[in-house]
């Protein structure tokens, strides 16, 4: 089975996430969202509602699940048999951040990191760009899946 750990905050998921996920279903038997719990990071929404968002979101598939963790992504990886890392890359920025990482992971464990550029259109949303407009009450409902739009 080829599973991949497709780690994150989450703080939202963002269409950006939604749009790397849906496409990794096509390279992989399962996909883990594992949110990372970093006590030292201040979050806007906690770690059950995040959960909730990528559970909501992602509901009727059937290969991709929904877990936390702490410490080393790598760590995780072995813990759940999954041989594979999947990010996305928006731009040549996140590339040189993202290999720097999958170089460090490669080297700890034999962890292969599948990169896949996000699709036209979406390269700019970040979760920190869907945040800074939820706090100033602007439109997000763009930027983000379905379930992560707050009802008033």
């Amino acid at each position: 089975m080829k599973r991949a750990v497709f780690p994150g905050s989450f703080d939202p998921v963002t269409i950006g996430h939604y749009d790397i996920i849906m496409r990794g279903l096509t390279l992989f038997d399962e996909i883990i969202l594992a949110i990372g719990v970093n006590s030292e990071k201040k979050y806007m929404f906690t770690l059950e509602e995040r959960r909730a968002f990528l559970e909501n979101t992602f509901k009727d598939e059937p290969k991709i699940k929904v877990d936390t963790y702490k410490g080393l992504t790598v760590n995780y990886c072995k813990e759940n048999e999954a041989n594979f890392i999947l990010r996305g890359l928006r731009n040549p920025a996140d590339f040189e951040f993202e290999k720097a990482i999958a170089h460090t992971n490669r080297k700890l464990e034999k962890i292969e990191t599948v990169f896949l550029l996000t699709s036209s259109g979406k390269s700019y949303i970040s979760s920190s760009i869907v945040r800074d407009v939820i706090r100033h009450k602007g439109d997000y409902s763009s930027l983000v899946p379905e379930s992560v739009v707050v009802k008033s």
